[in-house]
């Protein structure tokens, strides 16, 4: 049976728009859901932290933490036919860019980013992905005065696109990276833990890992784990030792990715955990990517830290797309992890 209250906050958090450094509207649905729940606070860079009592006092201090930001863009320049400049904000690739419905600022103003039509490339043109710097965002202005008179330089850009179920059990959204990851975390505060736990939904993770940092300086965990997104490469033309992890095999526990090497007993010991509760779980089958465990474990002393990940295909683009089973199973197996490495 369907999570019915995980995936409603799933979908809300992925209608919210939140690219990195404006994630407002994110942070407000979250504290409006922890009130009565456990004590949080919001730092100065606009992490929101949250000290959960559970049954009894932990014997390690325990941070679980998930990103509010998503990838977008931020609007540079504006010409003289109205069409906007923009540079990305977070790891955005052009092949998922150009030809993608837009929305342009505080007020969701719908725009098009329009790319240079095939016809009229050449040389290598036709042959290579446009780039970003060449390709503009279209809001239907006439002209320079009219375009200002809607949008202005340092607004924020984001894709739409709704949540979508679909298939056999697959789930498709523009931000479920790392608003899967923050759904999990609101799930386990709303719940009894066995023992005390910090949490940390962070700023700024798609532009350097900024908020993880001083997160993990504030909280001083002991051991922490970052609950995230990763890329699956199980498709077709991709070979077997470039797939990375595959949808429908459960929760990626990592090893170690271009940022972090993790803490390996930790690492044994939750891939253990989830074989002896039945938890379908996989690792990441090479160092790809990263997050901000690499933030966590260097704040303050340092601490142990490890990486429970959802497999996404598709990952900062219009529509990552996961396992609705896999989700679920990253769950479960987060909640087993206060019992497991705190008390």
């Amino acid at each position: 049976m369907k999570n019915e209250q995980l995936w409603k906050d799933i979908e809300a958090l992925c209608a919210l728009r939140g690219p990195s450094g404006r994630e407002d509207a994110v942070r407000e649905y979250l504290i409006h859901e922890i009130e009565g729940h456990a004590a949080y606070e919001v730092d100065p860079l606009g992490n929101l932290l949250v000290r959960k009592k559970g049954k009894a006092p932990a014997r390690r201090i325990l941070q679980l933490s998930a990103h509010m930001d998503e990838v977008g863009f931020i609007v540079t320049h504006i010409d003289e036919k109205g069409f906007l400049s923009f540079a990305p904000v977070g790891g955005v690739q052009p092949e998922v860019t150009g030809g993608r419905l837009v929305l342009v600022g505080d007020n969701a103003l719908p725009g098009m980013i329009g790319c240079k039509p095939v016809h009229l490339c050449e040389g290598k043109e036709d042959k290579e992905p446009g780039k970003l710097r060449d390709m503009k965002i279209d809001i239907g202005a006439r002209d320079r005065a009219e375009a200002e008179k809607l949008v202005s330089p340092g607004d924020m850009v984001t894709f739409d696109g709704p949540v979508r179920h679909f298939g056999e059990g697959r789930v498709a959204g523009r931000a479920l990276d790392d608003r899967a990851g923050c759904a999990m975390l609101l799930a386990m505060i709303r719940e009894e833990l066995a023992c005390d736990c910090v949490f940390s939904f962070t700023v700024q993770e798609e532009v350097g890992c900024f908020g993880g940092k001083t997160a993990a300086y504030t909280l001083q965990p002991e051991i922490a784990i970052a609950v995230e997104t990763t890329t699956a490469g199980d498709l077709a033309g991709v070979p077997e030792e470039r797939k990375v992890c595959r949808l429908g095999q459960g929760p990626v526990v990592s090893f170690m990715d271009r940022g972090t090497i993790y803490t390996y007993d930790l690492y044994k010991k939750v891939r253990a955990l989830a074989d002896a509760h039945g938890i379908p779980n996989q690792t990441k089958e090479g160092v790809f990517g990263g997050n901000e465990s690499r933030s966590l474990m260097t704040a303050r002393g340092g601490c142990e830290v490890l990486a429970v990940s959802i497999p996404s295909r598709y990952l900062h683009s219009p529509a990552c797309v996961a396992d609705e089973a896999d989700v679920e199973h990253t769950l479960a197996l987060l909640r087993l992890l206060p019992e497991a490495l705190a008390l």
